[in-house]
Parts: structure tokens; C-alpha cells; sequence
């Protein structure tokens, strides 16, 4: 005779309770870089919509900013942290290819012994983070998860680079999810496209650069292929996702993409028709693009400027290396 295996239940519904945030420690603005691409100002600032970015001292790293902001969600939910019993980080910055950044950040921030993993899903990467914690909260393997994106981008960033080096910040956004009355986490619209892989990501391998036939490998993009794949792709993922909702664009009270690129973010905006209520997250101009950290330190912006969004309904989208997407509609805590 055979036993019949436990099945368990988690929690109905989830939702976010609370953002932390860590940015980089020092403000780089537009003339420090423009040497070496041999531009300007005001050229970055007419195509990427950036005055100055944040980049971290050198002896602080991905699983430093992570801590910090996992430190802030943790105290500003009401959850014990000892009680976390997931952590996940999403990041492409980690120092080293393992141990993962989860399992230390975890420790670091009173939440030993969580389950404790990293994803990479390069910008979309918190997204993903987001739908994993609904579903493993829902399914009853945790309670309650701390959601991570960290990146110490100016690691990976040759200034010499005109695709890319410009844009590049350092930061961690955090969130707390846990279980919920009431549906606080949309179903996702997620996906890759592998055929465009060599639109955005490394250049070399590490293990080129061991055996000295490459430099170190850093980040760079095909401006064009990506620029076009977001506005005119993710677009219609964005669309998507509020269907999956059961919500239309006027029920969006905040608006959070991905902080690849003002004009990308605009074009969205757009091509979205959100009315003017809606709040569009613009992180990006102070901040530069902190690829899985960029979603949630965005969030983390719009909430302290603008309380009033408590409890209303963000759409939030990411894209990247990959390519991967992901989108989803969140009640704001």
C-alpha cells in the first residue's frame, strides 16, 4: 500500500507590504563621463533623459546595497525578520559567481534560515523576483519572502563604451510580500526572445579574460535593437498585463517601466494612452539605469513623494538582457 504524500496550501492572495532602497553613494553627473565616448551633456540628456546618475564607492558591492535595502522593507513591514523565510535576489552584479547574494543577505539582515537564491533575469529581473514570491507564498513553501534587485553596474561598465557606459547606476531596491485578504499581485505576462541574446549583455566570457584573449568583460548593447524591441514590444506586454488584471489604464494610479531610457519611458506612456493621473515613475534622470534594481527603487521614489499612491494600483514592467520580459500589475502598500 502505498502512502499518500502531503499536499500543502499557502495563502490565497499576496501582496507587497513595503519598499526599502539603497543607492549608490556618490552622484556622477554627465560631465565626468563625457571624455572618453567623446560627447556632451546635453547629448545625453536629449537621448536618455539623464541629468546625473549614483554610483558606489569601490569598496561597496551588490550584496552591501542589497542588505540596506533589505534591512529598510524588513523594518517598515511589521514582519519580524526572523519570520522571512524566502529571500530572492535578482542581479547581474554579483562578485562572485556563487555564493549567491540571497543566502548572505539573508544572514546579514536577521532572516537565517530563509530559503535563499539569486535569479538573473538582467532589468526584468525584480519582476520575476515579484511573481516567484506570489507563487511560492501561494503554493505554502514560505510565508513570507524579501524580494531584492541589486547591481553594482559601475563593475561591469567600460567608460570607453558609447552603447552603454553612460547609463549604468549602482543600487538595491527591496520588497516585502506576504499573504493577503484581499489580491494584491496581478498575474504576470513574462517571456524571453533568445534569438536577440546579443542585443544587450557581456561581451566577453570570464573565461576569455582568464586566459588572457579578452579583456574584462563588460556590459554593451545594440542601441537601436533594443530601443526599438521596448517601445514597440513591450508595449503591447504592458497592454497585456493590465488585461490580465481585469483593470484599464484609467485604474492606474502609478505607471513603474524599467529605467532603461526616458524616451522609452514617454513612448510607453503613450502608446499606453494612461490618462494624466497617472503617475509615471522617472527615476531615471537622478539615478541611471540600475538594470533589477530599477522597478523597485522607482517605486521606492514615488511612494515618498507622492503617499498619496498608497494603496492604488502600479503597473510595472521590465525588460532586458536576454531578452527577457516581464509585467505586472501590484497594489502599492
Amino acid at each position: 500500500m502505498s502512502a499518500t504524500l502531503t499536499q500543502p496550501t499557502g495563502a490565497t492572495y499576496t501582496r507587497i507590504y513595503s519598499y526599502g532602497a539603497a543607492r549608490g553613494e556618490n552622484a556622477v553627473p554627465n560631465d565626468d563621463l563625457i571624455g572618453p565616448i567623446d560627447s556632451s551633456d546635453e547629448w545625453i540628456r536629449q537621448r536618455t533623459g539623464i541629468i546625473t546618475r549614483v554610483r558606489a564607492d569601490k569598496g561597496t558591492d551588490a550584496i552591501d546595497l542589497a542588505t540596506d535595502a533589505a534591512a529598510e522593507a524588513i523594518a517598515k513591514s511589521g514582519v519580524p525578520a526572523d519570520q522571512i523565510d524566502l529571500v530572492i535576489v535578482a542581479t547581474i552584479s554579483n562578485p562572485k559567481q556563487t555564493p549567491s547574494v540571497a543566502a548572505i543577505v539573508a544572514d546579514r539582515v536577521g532572516s537565517n534560515p530563509a530559503a535563499a537564491y539569486d535569479i538573473n533575469a538582467a532589468c526584468a529581473g525584480f519582476a520575476y523576483a515579484v511573481t516567484q514570491a506570489d507563487a511560492l507564498i501561494k503554493s505554502g513553501a514560505a510565508r513570507y519572502a524579501v524580494v531584492i534587485g541589486t547591481e553594482k553596474l559601475s563593475d561591469i561598465v567600460d567608460p570607453t563604451d558609447r552603447t552603454i557606459s553612460f547609463l549604468l547606476g549602482d543600487g538595491a531596491g527591496a520588497a516585502v510580500v506576504g499573504p493577503s485578504d484581499t489580491p494584491g499581485i496581478a498575474p504576470v505576462v513574462w517571456g524571453s526572445d533568445g534569438s536577440k541574446a546579443d542585443a544587450v549583455g557581456m561581451n566577453h566570457t570570464l573565461t576569455e579574460f582568464r586566459d588572457g584573449q579578452a579583456p574584462w568583460p563588460t556590459l554593451r548593447q545594440e542601441g537601436q535593437t533594443v530601443f526599438r524591441w521596448a517601445v514597440w514590444e513591450m508595449a503591447k506586454v504592458a497592454r497585456e498585463a493590465l488585461d490580465r488584471a481585469g483593470v484599464e489604464p484609467e485604474d492606474i494610479a502609478a505607471f513603474v517601466p524599467h529605467q532603461a531610457n526616458m524616451r522609452i519611458v514617454d513612448e510607453f506612456a503613450k502608446q499606453l494612452k494612461l490618462p494624466e493621473t497617472t503617475i509615471i515613475a522617472r527615476d531615471i534622470e537622478t539615478t541611471g539605469n540600475t538594470s533589477a534594481a530599477s522597478i523597485p527603487l522607482a517605486t521606492h521614489r514615488l511612494l515618498a513623494e507622492h503617499p498619496e499612491l498608497s494603496g492604488g494600483l502600479a503597473l510595472q514592467i521590465g525588460f532586458g538582457a536576454g531578452l527577457v520580459f516581464a509585467a505586472q500589475v501590484v497594489v502599492l502598500p
